[in-house]
């Protein structure tokens, strides 16, 4: 696929090194021929130096023969406008960065795709979307359900209590009386290990499984976790991923919100009238006492600040609060959240990159979704008539090494799968893969 990137900011840097590593033929837009010159030097992209939004500067990118362009910049209205130029210019499809959500709620009523935007993307709105979805459920470290928990991919931390500790994925499959889990990633000293059965489970993995509904209950009873869900929740930070992440969850959760700018709370007070409003420094511990922070069930820190936000998780954590979120800049922090005791870090630009991938997978791919600080992304194809996958049961297939296939959604219930498994057409088949061999999974589903 042609792609241009219009911005090389963190997100559009990080899009063009993803899509490089597939061998995408990627062209890369900025004004800062400094930051281009970093991309050159680090992977395979075309780039050109000037505005997104000028029409010698699109030409030369060949912009008419593209067909994705991914306007990412930092100005919004660059990023509208650029897609509105790319389309008249020949661009197959446009995705457009922007800030003011109000363009994504009116969109219908705008009628975007008539002048040329295909698709638009909030970061802000995109993570507040990301927290609601890592607090279904306290235990875990990361939720993703499909087809409405058919299936689920969970993590869960390995501690002294697992009973998954120091055996080997061949002795936990026994344990697994139904066969209803898999387990498909180990995150251990910032590697990403997919395992085999010979790996064993170590103290401190981040350890992530595809589980069908009774292997849920088991792969928690099995950890030692106890089941519980969020009723109270305090938000650090009058952000607008904090401000999204209140209007989003106010209908199930008791929300505290703490912004030390005393003008900017009484705008959230007015704009937020289901939150309390607390004016203040969450990084202060009595202010935290106060409040009530013992009795949170999760704590979302998302200042503009990182290390404010990792700080005050901890604390939240030593409080006993049972699940805590913290907001990253840096996407190099995403895989300290296992060394250093916060639940989960998020980062907004790796989110909207994972949304964007969506318009990128070619073939059967009908899902895709990551999970934060592994370094692999998880991929939902449907089987097609006359698909490789069908050939044989699953360990006669020589399927990568660097890749696990989860389970399947076959008429409506989800399979956990092992070597003796076949595959039939319409199935829909969850994999986890690294992203150096994405291109020899989808060889099996073509």
């Amino acid at each position: 696929m042609r792609i241009v990137i219009a911005g090389a900011g963190e997100l559009g840097f990080h899009l063009a090194k993803l899509l490089a590593i597939e061998e995408q033929d990627i062209t890369l837009i900025d004004e800062d021929d400094s930051v281009l010159d970093q991309a050159r030097n680090q992977f395979d992209v075309v780039t050109v130096v000037g505005s997104a939004t000028s029409i010698s500067v699109l030409t030369e990118a060949n912009i008419s023969k593209t067909d994705l362009l991914i306007s990412v910049t930092s100005n919004q209205e660059t990023n509208i406008t650029a897609a509105i130029i790319c389309k008249r210019l020949g661009a197959k499809r446009t995705i457009a960065r922007i800030s003011n959500i109000e363009f994504l709620k009116k969109k219908e009523l705008l009628n975007l795709k008539d002048v040329g935007i295909d698709e638009l993307i909030s970061p802000e709105l995109l993570a507040a979307r990301e927290i609601k979805r890592l607090l279904k459920k306290t235990a875990l470290t990361d939720t993703f359900e499909f087809d409405k928990g058919i299936l689920s991919l969970v993590g869960i931390t390995i501690d002294e209590e697992s009973q998954f500790l120091n055996k080997t994925l061949t002795e936990t499959a026994y344990m697994a009386s139904n066969h209803d889990f898999t387990t498909v990633a180990l995150l251990r000293d910032n590697e990403t290990i997919i395992p085999h059965g010979e790996n064993k489970f170590k103290k401190d993995d981040h350890a992530y499984f595809i589980a069908e509904p009774t292997g849920l209950d088991q792969i928690l009873q099995l950890s030692g976790k106890v089941k519980s869900d969020v009723k109270h929740l305090m938000i650090l930070g009058g952000s607008k991923i904090g401000i999204n992440a209140a209007r989003e969850l106010k209908k199930k959760y008791k929300i505290k919100l703490i912004e030390k700018d005393k003008e900017k709370c009484f705008r959230l007070a007015a704009g937020l009238p289901d939150t309390m409003i607390i004016n203040g420094d969450g990084r202060d511990l009595k202010l935290l006492k106060e409040e009530g922070i013992d009795s949170m069930d999760a704590f979302i820190a998302v200042t503009g600040n990182s290390e404010t936000n990792i700080i005050s998780s901890l604390v939240a954590k030593d409080a006993g609060v049972k699940k805590t979120i913290a907001l990253v800049e840096n996407i190099d922090y995403i895989h300290l959240s296992q060394s250093i005791g916060v639940d989960t870090m998020i980062n907004k630009k790796l989110i909207a990159a994972n949304f964007i991938f969506r318009h990128i997978r070619k073939g059967e791919v009908v899902n895709i979704t990551s999970v934060h600080g592994v370094d692999a992304e998880v991929l939902e194809f449907e089987v097609k008539e006359g698909a490789k996958i069908l050939l044989d049961e699953l360990r006669h297939l020589d399927f990568p090494r660097t890749a696990v296939i989860g389970g399947v959604i076959r008429k409506n219930k989800g399979y956990t799968v092992r070597g003796n498994f076949t595959f039939e057409a319409e199935d829909r088949v969850v994999v986890l893969s690294k992203p150096e061999c994405i291109h020899a999974v989808e060889h099996y589903f073509k």
